[in-house]
């Protein structure tokens, strides 16, 4: 049987729908100081974690607040497509943003994971940026 690679789990996104309550909390207990950037003609606020991963804060309408982990792979569109044939429900479909490709897929007991593809590669599967 041959195995796969492993793939690094490289961002962590907080989805909250209190943003400044989440940043200061984060930021007194941890030391992870937010700092808002913008990105592809949209506020995104990151979290200084400190080590290899990075981090980042998406105000919405969570229900509750959730981590949304991030995991490379060298190719979004078929990390997406073998998800889905190992029974992952796709809940965002591979688009590009303003620093690369991601989609978002939940497994079959529910828990969500963005696979991501950092670049300016350019593909014929490339959709808006989002």
């Amino acid at each position: 049987m041959r195995t796969r690679p492993s793939r690094p789990l490289v961002h962590l996104e907080l989805h909250t729908a209190d943003l400044a309550s989440a940043c200061a909390f984060h930021a007194l207990l941890l030391g992870w100081r937010p700092e808002r950037v913008e990105a592809g003609g949209s506020r995104y606020w990151t979290l200084g974690m400190g080590g290899e991963v990075g981090g980042g804060v998406v105000e919405c309408a969570a229900e509750r607040p959730l981590w949304l982990p991030y995991a490379e792979v060298p190719d979004v569109p078929g990390a997406t497509e073998r998800a889905r044939a190992l029974g992952a429900e796709v809940t965002l479909e591979p688009r590009r943003g303003p620093a690369g490709w991601r989609s978002v897929v939940a497994g079959p007991g529910g828990a969500e994971i963005a696979l991501w593809q950092p670049g300016p590669r350019r593909g014929p599967w490339e959709g808006p940026v989002a």
